[in-house]
């Protein structure tokens, strides 16, 4: 496996239907050592801190098969950077991917957390007011990781994957999960057991307390 981009972006303007904004979802390509800390990238723009950024969403990662086939279903070539991915590598598809699962780059060592859940943002990124709704059906969401270990990484450097080797769930499972939520004991427990965002753990936390007091 390979990184293949390493993508930082800048503040700038985003048209949302009526409305206008700012966003960091333009992310360009850069080239040389680039240094990783527990809260990503230095110098990449994040603007919506409330649903971007922080020590368990650092890093965003997408796939080049999952690009692949976007581009055939969009009809047109999809660069790295695009989906407003920090690091673009090859061979896996995000669906295929645990939480807990890490990645290895050079010195540096990520977890995966959670799967993206597309937003309006997305959609203006890609000029298509459907395209959420695309992102949803198509199931391939990239994935947010923690940086368990900082250090500088290269486009074109080895990545090594490692399996989670204790209960997890998948990322599409958590995905899927919160479109149509299964609150029941034994899959809250699931999603406990595994080393979710921590802003995903302290929603299920809350749901399996609810459940037990009321039974």
């Amino acid at each position: 496996m390979q990184l293949i981009s390493v993508n930082i972006g800048q503040e700038r303007s985003i048209q949302q239907g009526k409305e206008s904004g700012k966003t960091g979802i333009y992310k360009q390509p850069v080239s040389g050592p680039v240094q990783v800390t527990k809260l990503g990238l230095p110098g990449d723009a994040i603007v919506d801190t409330e649903n971007h950024g922080g020590v368990d969403q650092a890093l965003y990662l997408y796939t080049t098969p999952d690009y692949e086939w976007w581009s055939v279903e969009l009809g047109r070539e999809l660069k790295p950077g695009t989906f407003g991915e920090n690091l673009t590598v090859n061979e896996i598809e995000s669906a295929n991917i645990s939480i807990g699962d890490r990645l290895h780059i050079g010195e540096v060592i990520l977890e995966v957390t959670s799967p993206r859940i597309p937003c309006v943002t997305l959609a203006a990124r890609m000029e298509d007011l459907t395209f959420v709704k695309r992102f949803r059906h198509a199931e391939r969401p990239g994935l947010y990781c923690r940086v368990i270990q900082e250090g500088t990484i290269q486009a074109g450097e080895t990545v090594i994957y490692e399996p989670y080797t204790q209960p997890t769930i998948l990322a599409i499972e958590m995905f899927r999960n919160f479109y149509r939520p299964h609150k029941d004991e034994a899959t809250l427990r699931r999603f406990l057991a595994a080393p979710i965002h921590y802003k995903d753990r302290e929603e299920k936390e809350a749901q399996l307390q609810k459940l037990l007091s009321n039974s």
